[in-house]
C-alpha cells in the first residue's frame, strides 16, 4: 500500500506541510454551443445533447466525452489513399502555390518603389535596365525567405500583430541574404544598398497595410456604415475582457449588435477609448446613459466584478429598460466551460464565487495510484467528488450509495468519461449498492477493497423532514459515520474525509445535531486511531437536489406563488463544483482531528434569491408572480453560523480553508451516550430530541418567531417590493 505523505499526525506529533502549487482541476464534462433547435439527441452517446434550461437557470449544452473504450480496436486503413485524403492534399498543395504566387507582384511592386523614391520618379533607360538586371535575383531571395517564414500560408481574416512582426522578420532577413548573396556571388549589377533598404520597407508597408485591409474589411464590413437593424449596446468592462467582447461583436457577419460604448467601475477610464470605441461612464450611470443612447442590450463579460455588484448591475438594467446578458471569460472559453454566446443572466452569474485554486501537486502526490471510497456517490456533492477525483489518476474509484437509479446512472456517466482517458491513463471504477449502517457488509466490502481514502458524502439533509423522524436521522447520519469510521480504521484507511454542515453550529435542528454528534465522534476517535480523520464544514450548495433554487424554479414555472418562509432569512451558498474541489483540496491540508471550514463568502437573503429569480425569468414579483411568506419551519433558524460557540478559528495555508479549534469530546464517555442513543432510535424515537440536548452542548429548539411577527414583517416586505 502506498506510503501516506508526510502531513499525517503520528503519535501526537506534528510533521511538517508541504508549499502550495495552485493551479485548477479540469472540469469532467465539455460545454458546447447550444444547438439552435434545442433538442435532445438520444441514443449514441457521442452525440451532442442540448440541454436546456429555464430562463432562470443557464442556458449551455453538455457534449458527452468519447465512450470509445480501450478494448476498441482501430478501424483497418486500406494502403490505397483515401480519394477525399488525396483531393485534400492537392487542394493544400495549390493554395500553397497561389499563396506564393499572390507574393511575387508584391515583391515587385515593392523594388519598383524603391527604385522611384531612390531616383525622385526620374527612370532614365540606365536606371530601367538596372532595374531589370538585378529584380529576379532579387525577388527570387525574398521569395525563398517569405517561404521559410510561410507568410503564403497566412493570408486570411485572423491576421494578428503577430503576423505583422513575422512579416518584419521575413523583410529584415531578406534584406540581409540579399546583401550577402551580392557580396559573395557578386552579380555582375548590383543593387545600391539605399534602393535594398527602401525595398525592406516598401515591401513591409505594402504587405502589411494590404493585409490590414483585408482584416478591417472583414471586422468592419461596408455594411458597418449603416448598422441596418442592429442592436445598440453597451459593453460593461472596459478591460481585456471588454475588448473581446468587441472584436466578437464587430466580427460578427450577421452584423446584429452596435456598440455605442463601455461602462466601466474605474472612473479613471471615463473619456478614453478601447477599439475606437469610447468609455462612455461608470457602472453606476447605466440608468441614465442608456436611456439617452436608446440601449436595448448589455454584455458584462466575466471579469472580476462581484456577486452584489451584477445583483445591482442586473436591478439598473432593469429599471433602464436593458436586458443584460453574459458572456464567458477566457479562462472558462480556454478550458471549454462555456461557448461564446450572449446568455441571460443566471443565477450562478448573481451569486459570482471565485474560481477555486489547487494545490494540483500535493493533491495529485496524495490520491495518484489510490483506491478511493466515495459514499453518497449518487448524491450532489459525492457524485461530483467522484467527477473531480477522476483526474487525479487513481488506482480505483469505488462509489458507494443505496440509491440504485443515482448509482445506476452515474456509471453511464463515469463510464463515458473513463473510457475517454489515454490508454495510460485508465483506471477501475466499481458501483456498490449497500448500506452504511449494513455493518457486515460495509467491513466486508472495506477489507476486499482496501481504499486508502474515504470521503464521506452519504447522509440526510432535509431539516423538516429529520424533525419529524428523529430517530431515522440519528440512525443514517451518526450511527452510519460512526461504523463506516470505525470500519475504516480496522481495515487500515489512512484518510477519512467526513463531510458535515454549517447547521452542525450552535445547531437547533436534529439533523444540524446529529452531524455536529457525528463531528465529535470523528474527532475523538482520532486519539486512539491511525487513520487520519478530517472534518470539513461547509453551507448550501447551489442548485442542488432538492435545493431552494430547484424548489423556486419550479413554483416559477407553475406560475406561483413562490414560498419564503421568512423575509429575513440568509443562508451562505457556494456551487457544487467548488464545494467539491474545496472538500478535495481540505482532505489534503487537514491534519488528525481537525475541523476544517470553508470560505462561505457573504451570506444571501432568501427572499433576494427568490426576487432575482422571478426577474430573470423576465416577470414582476407582485404582478406576474407572487411571494407567499410561511414562517419558519420546525428546525430551522435565520441565519446559519459557520462558526461555534466555544471555537476559534485558524488560518491554513489555504485562503478558502480555515480551521475550527475547539476541544475533543471523551470518547468512553461518547460510546456511552451513543448506545444509550442507539436503544432509543428505534424503540422510543421521540426521546432522541432530550438525549442529544444533553449530549451537544448549544443545541437549542425554540428558534420559530411567532407568526404575528413573521405576517407583520411580510407586509411591510411586500409593500417595498410592490413600490420598487
Amino acid at each position: 500500500m502506498k506510503a501516506e505523505p508526510s502531513f499525517r499526525r503520528v503519535h501526537g506529533q506534528e510533521e511538517g506541510r508541504q508549499p502550495s502549487t495552485v493551479s485548477e482541476a479540469p472540469y469532467a464534462l465539455r460545454l458546447a454551443k447550444q444547438g439552435e433547435d434545442g433538442e435532445e439527441a438520444m441514443g449514441d452517446p457521442k452525440t451532442t445533447r442540448a440541454i436546456q434550461r429555464d430562463s432562470a437557470g443557464v442556458n449551455l449544452a453538455i457534449t458527452p466525452l468519447s465512450a470509445d473504450g480501450a478494448e476498441q480496436t482501430a478501424p483497418s486503413r486500406s494502403p490505397t489513399r483515401d480519394r477525399g485524403t488525396g483531393d485534400n492534399v492537392w487542394r493544400h498543395y495549390l493554395r500553397g502555390v497561389l499563396g506564393a504566387a499572390m507574393l511575387l507582384p508584391f515583391f515587385v511592386a515593392a523594388y519598383l518603389v524603391a527604385f522611384w523614391l531612390r531616383f525622385e520618379g526620374q527612370t532614365p533607360p540606365r536606371v530601367e535596365q538596372w532595374f531589370w538586371s538585378t529584380v529576379g535575383y532579387v525577388v527570387a531571395i525574398k521569395l525563398a525567405v517569405f517561404l521559410g517564414f510561410r507568410i503564403h500560408r497566412s493570408w486570411g481574416r485572423f491576421v494578428t500583430f503577430s503576423d505583422l512582426a513575422r512579416l518584419v522578420q521575413a523583410a529584415g532577413l531578406a534584406l540581409l541574404a540579399t546583401a550577402m548573396a551580392e557580396r559573395f556571388f557578386g552579380p555582375p549589377q548590383m543593387a545600391p544598398r539605399a534602393i535594398l533598404l527602401l525595398d525592406c520597407g516598401a515591401t513591409i508597408v505594402l504587405l502589411g497595410g494590404f493585409r490590414a485591409g483585408q482584416r478591417a474589411m472583414w471586422d468592419r464590413s461596408w455594411s458597418s456604415f449603416f448598422w441596418n437593424g442592429a442592436v445598440p449596446t453597451l459593453i460593461v468592462g472596459a478591460d481585456e475582457a471588454g475588448e473581446g467582447v468587441l472584436r466578437a461583436v464587430l466580427r460578427d457577419s450577421r452584423r446584429r449588435y452596435r456598440v455605442l460604448g463601455f461602462l466601466d467601475r474605474d472612473p479613471r477610464k471615463v473619456g478614453s477609448c478601447l477599439g475606437g470605441v469610447p468609455v462612455l461612464g461608470t457602472v453606476e450611470r447605466i440608468t441614465e446613459i442608456a436611456p439617452k443612447l436608446g440601449v436595448r442590450e448589455a454584455f458584462l463579460a466575466a471579469g472580476d466584478i462581484t456577486g452584489r455588484e451584477v445583483r445591482k448591475l442586473v436591478a439598473d438594467t432593469r429599471a433602464a429598460g436593458v436586458a443584460l446578458k453574459v458572456l464567458p471569460s477566457y479562462q472558462q472559453l480556454l478550458t471549454g466551460r462555456a461557448a461564446l454566446q450572449p446568455q441571460p443572466v443566471s443565477i450562478h452569474d448573481l451569486l459570482r464565487r471565485e474560481p477555486v485554486a489547487l494545490e494540483m501537486d500535493h493533491i495529485r502526490e496524495w490520491l495518484r495510484d489510490r483506491v478511493l471510497l466515495v459514499t453518497g456517490s449518487a448524491g450532489s456533492i459525492g457524485s461530483e467528488i467522484a467527477r473531480q477525483l477522476i483526474p487525479f489518476a487513481p488506482r480505483k474509484l469505488i462509489l458507494l450509495d443505496r440509491n440504485e437509479t443515482g448509482q445506476f446512472f452515474l456509471e453511464r456517466e463515469l463510464a463515458d468519461l473513463l473510457a475517454s482517458r489515454e490508454p495510460g491513463q485508465r483506471m477501475e471504477m466499481e458501483v456498490l449498492l449497500a448500506d452504511l449502517l449494513d455493518r457486515p457488509r460495509i467491513e466486508k466490502l472495506l477489507k476486499r477493497h482496501r481504499p486508502d481514502v474515504i470521503f464521506h458524502a452519504a447522509a440526510y439533509k432535509h431539516v423538516p423532514l429529520m424533525e419529524s423522524h428523529p430517530g431515522e436521522a440519528v440512525k443514517n447520519i451518526v450511527f452510519a459515520t460512526r461504523r463506516l469510521a470505525d470500519a475504516a480504521e480496522s481495515a487500515g484507511v489512512q484518510s477519512f474525509v467526513m463531510i458535515s454542515t454549517d447547521k452542525a453550529v450552535n445547531p437547533t435542528s436534529v439533523m444540524g445535531a446529529c452531524k455536529r454528534l457525528a463531528e465529535m465522534y470523528v474527532q475523538s476517535l482520532t486519539r486512539e486511531a491511525r487513520c487520519r480523520f478530517v472534518t470539513v464544514r461547509f453551507g448550501n450548495v447551489l442548485d442542488s437536489a432538492g435545493s431552494v433554487v430547484q424548489i423556486f424554479r419550479k413554483q416559477i414555472a407553475a406560475g406561483g406563488p413562490v414560498t419564503v418562509t421568512d423575509p429575513r432569512m440568509e443562508r451562505f451558498f457556494m456551487t457544487i463544483p467548488e464545494a467539491a474541489r474545496l472538500v478535495i483540496q481540505a482532505g489534503v491540508i487537514g491534519r488528525a482531528g481537525e475541523i476544517l471550514v470553508l470560505d462561505m463568502g457573504e451570506p444571501v437573503r432568501i427572499l433576494d434569491l427568490a426576487v432575482d429569480m422571478i426577474r430573470l425569468s423576465g416577470l414582476e414579483v407582485g404582478r406576474d408572480i407572487e411571494i407567499r411568506y410561511v414562517g419558519l419551519r420546525p428546525g430551522e433558524k435565520l441565519y446559519e453560523e459557520l462558526q461555534a460557540a466555544g471555537e476559534q478559528f485558524l488560518p491554513t495555508r489555504h485562503p478558502k480553508i480555515r480551521i475550527a479549534v475547539s476541544p475533543a469530546a471523551d470518547l468512553a464517555a461518547l460510546r456511552q451516550n451513543l448506545a444509550r442513543l442507539h436503544r432509543l432510535a428505534d424503540s422510543r424515537p421521540g426521546e432522541v430530541l432530550r438525549v442529544l440536548q444533553d449530549m451537544i452542548p448549544g443545541y437549542r429548539r425554540d428558534t420559530v418567531a411567532p407568526r404575528e411577527v413573521v405576517a407583520a414583517e411580510a407586509a411591510e416586505e411586500n409593500a417595498r417590493l410592490r413600490a420598487a
